[in-house]
């Protein structure tokens, strides 16, 4: 497989986890590692700083060198067959990370448990990211939450971004021998159970052909907040996967979409599946 699976990297505790989890999920799909570390000018912007509009790039931190180099040393000793690369990127670590998301088969991005007006306030590269890149993005949070032998829980809403999710989702469940859960949060005043039943078992039934040997099941839960149903069922899944709906930057933080509760408040690691994007010519 030509694309890799991208890590965010700057040496936190968070980013730390992230590298083991995409090192695990780069070695089920058969891809290379790409570690990725974004940076900025180290004075900054502003009066005494580097004008973002300069065409002039600061060079590549020595420093961020090495820790890219030591933990990228540290993936290759527990995944020996594991193509590993690093590579620095004058960006911060969200749009950094955004860019490389267009070649990638993943990204995965540490979580710091901040709260989400915290996030909006200080720019969390977790939410930019989930909120805006191309592919699958995995929200891996530190520390770990949910089970590891828990099932892989993918919400279904019938709409056209859940297609995408699904299929990661049984990608998952099958490498890892994981049960499925799909779930379908009804609201009752718009349309009755059978009705949502119905809706389910369309979207589910492809890939029950497609994957025989998952062990699959199936939930409607009648409930208004469809965040809500999600993070809970979160506590006692290995992963959670929803698709995008295609409402990205601010206003995703904003008007709290499913995925973005998800990134803040979910238990266990999150994947958020965008449409694939391609790379910009001459990108």
């Amino acid at each position: 497989m030509d694309r890799p699976v991208v890590v965010g990297v700057d040496g936190s505790l968070g980013s730390i986890a992230a590298v083991h989890y995409a090192a695990a999920l780069a070695g089920r799909r058969g891809a290379p590692l790409r570690l990725v570390h974004g940076y900025l000018h180290p004075l900054g912007y502003g009066a005494l700083g580097v004008s973002p509009y300069t065409p002039a790039r600061p060079d590549p931190r020595v420093d961020a060198a090495n820790m890219l180099a030591r933990i990228a040393a540290q993936a290759t000793r527990e995944h020996p067959f594991l193509d590993v690369a690093t590579e620095q990127i004058a960006a911060g670590g969200g749009p950094a990370l955004i860019e490389c998301s267009r070649g990638a088969e993943a990204v995965v991005v540490g979580h710091r448990g901040l709260s989400a007006p915290a996030e909006l306030v200080l720019g969390s590269v977790s939410s930019q990211v989930a909120a805006r890149a191309s592919g699958p993005v995995v929200v891996v949070r530190q520390p770990a939450g949910g089970r590891l032998d828990g099932p892989v829980v993918v919400g279904v809403d019938g709409s056209t971004g859940c297609v995408p999710a699904l299929e990661f989702a049984f990608e998952e469940a099958a490498q890892r021998a994981l049960p499925l859960l799909a779930v379908h949060v009804a609201d009752e005043t718009d349309r009755p159970g059978w009705a949502a039943e119905e809706l389910l078992d369309d979207a589910v039934d492809p890939w029950v052909t497609k994957y025989p040997l998952v062990d699959v099941r199936r939930q409607v839960r009648p409930a208004t907040m469809v965040e809500q149903a999600l993070v809970e069922l979160s506590a006692d899944a290995s992963l959670v996967v929803v698709g995008s709906r295609g409402r990205g930057g601010l206003s995703g933080l904003l008007l709290g979409s499913t995925s973005q509760a998800l990134v803040h408040h979910g238990r266990c690691p999150v994947t958020v599946v965008h449409p694939r994007a391609t790379r910009r010519a001459g990108a």
